[in-house]
């Protein structure tokens, strides 16, 4: 990483924090159900509630961060975070959990396309591919680490994971206040920014990445939605076994996003290298389907985790280049896509269970299958 600029690993941290964040309410659930008497449904609403905020506020925070700057919506952002995980602590009645929640989303979509607009803008070209593998790499770290550390907090009390996530928001805010210094950046014309954002995704170089980044953030969403589920249903594996195949499977996406990824797209580019790992994640569908051995349960995860591993980082890299001065604008629409496809694709996983439990699959492999077709017609701009 020599070369890198230093600040970059004040907003690295700050990433990591939020997407620790996200993942201290899993452990504790179970536990908050018996406590307040709630219902399945009402915590599957709550972990929905923090995803239909970060759509709705992901286009806004984008427009912003190219108008005001990185720093400002960064520092926001982290003081939305600490202030959503405090309220969470300190709630005992269920409407202030969701107004927690729906608060954490807005801090969520400051943060991701602000963090990643910040190291586009301090790392070169050459560096860029690097840098948004590491960036991805924090968010797994995160994704991994979180339930882990809240399940260990909330040994001491059920709240005190989201003390701690509160506490570190509020340090992430103000060492980012004193410490970060704004990037240089071109900031977009008010005018044309209010005028003309969503006749953007129209535009060739913008059009197709988006919907590579609904359909992957689909796919993965209905995977992992149904992942614990079928395999409870069809081989009688235990939470201990599901667990592993997890957390094995996010370890090793973030050593291939640290050390390999950048290797991967000098050597592929970005397009080709998401065009295979669709492919690939469109083929092991079936082998999730039809496999009834832990040993190919297990290098069948491992595999389409990484593919979506790293299309996401691909994708990040592949936008923040053509973005030019509109960093913010493609940070924004990234989060916006991710937060329909992790809305949606969940929704549609469980109707299809429902119906029969190899269905989301044979789904997810269709639209993974169309997706692929679809990056064939996907040319490289003149630009890279």
């Amino acid at each position: 990483m020599r070369g890198f600029n230093p600040l970059i690993w004040i907003v690295l941290s700050n990433l990591l924090i939020v997407f620790l964040g996200i993942g201290l309410i899993v452990p504790v659930m179970p536990t908050l159900m018996n406590e307040m008497n709630l219902s399945g449904a009402t915590m599957g609403y709550l972990m929905s509630a923090f995803s239909i905020t970060q759509l709705i506020f992901s286009p806004l925070a984008g427009r912003w961060i190219d108008r005001y700057g990185r720093k400002k919506l960064i520092v926001m952002g982290m003081i939305i975070f600490g202030f959503s995980e405090l309220l969470f602590a300190l709630g005992t009645h269920v409407g202030v959990l969701y107004a927690a929640r729906f608060i954490g989303g807005i801090s969520a979509a400051f943060i991701m396309p602000a963090v990643t607009a910040y190291v586009a803008d301090i790392t070169t070209i050459e560096q860029r591919s690097k840098a948004m593998g590491l960036v991805s790499a924090v968010i797994n770290t995160g994704f991994i680490l979180g339930p882990g550390i809240g399940g260990f907090l909330a040994q001491i009390d059920t709240r005190m994971p989201f003390y701690v996530a509160a506490i570190l928001g509020f340090v992430g805010a103000i060492s980012s206040f004193f410490i970060l210094k704004e990037s240089n950046y071109t900031a977009n014309d008010k005018s044309e920014n209010a005028t003309t954002p969503w006749k953007k995704l129209a535009l060739p170089k913008f059009a197709i990445p988006f919907v590579i980044i609904f359909i992957s953030s689909f796919g993965l969403a209905t995977y992992e939605t149904v992942y614990g589920l079928f395999l409870d249903h069809q081989l009688n594996y235990s939470a201990g076994d599901i667990a592993m195949l997890l957390t094995v499977s996010g370890i090793v996406g973030a050593v291939f996003q640290l050390f390999l990824f950048d290797g991967l797209t000098r050597k592929m580019g970005e397009i080709n290298l998401i065009r295979v790992s669709m492919l690939i994640a469109a083929i092991f569908m079936i082998f999730m389907i039809k496999s009834n051995s832990y040993a190919i349960i297990f290098f069948v995860t491992i595999v389409v985790f990484l593919t979506f591993d790293l299309i996401r980082p691909a994708l990040t890299t592949y936008l923040s280049k053509v973005a030019g001065n509109e960093q913010g604008f493609v940070g924004g629409m990234n989060s916006m896509f991710t937060s329909v496809g992790n809305i949606v694709g969940p929704a549609i996983a469980g109707l299809l269970f429902d119906i029969e439990v190899h269905l989301p699959y044979y789904f997810a492999m269709v639209v993974l299958g169309a997706s692929f077709l679809i990056t064939l017609a996907w040319k490289k701009p003149k630009e890279l």
